[in-house]
């Protein structure tokens, strides 16, 4: 669990991240899941953006993607969400948080 601190100072890291997934009609899949975790280890703070043609918004897309993977969701603005976390191996951690 992050705190308030951590997670304002992750939405100002995020502010120049260009979103690297799109979820669409079909929703959350097990190779979307597959391509987010391997992501989240190499870059352990990622930008998704949610098309109008799916059926949920970013903040449902956001929890769905956190329960299956036990990430934290950053935050979800529009249609844009973020999520964080932190690498397994220690060579892949990049992010320090205070």
């Amino acid at each position: 669990m992050i705190t308030t601190k951590q997670r304002a100072y992750l939405r100002g890291l995020a502010n120049s991240l260009d979103a690297i997934f799109q979820i669409g009609k079909n929703g959350i899949e097990v190779n979307f899941l597959t391509q987010v975790e391997q992501a989240l280890e190499k870059r352990e703070l990622i930008k998704i953006s949610v098309l109008e043609s799916a059926d949920m918004t970013a903040r449902e897309a956001s929890e769905q993607i956190c329960a299956k993977l036990g990430c934290e969701g950053v935050q979800a603005i529009g249609n844009k969400l973020v999520i964080y976390r932190q690498a397994k191996e220690k060579a892949n951690r990049h992010i320090d948080l205070p």
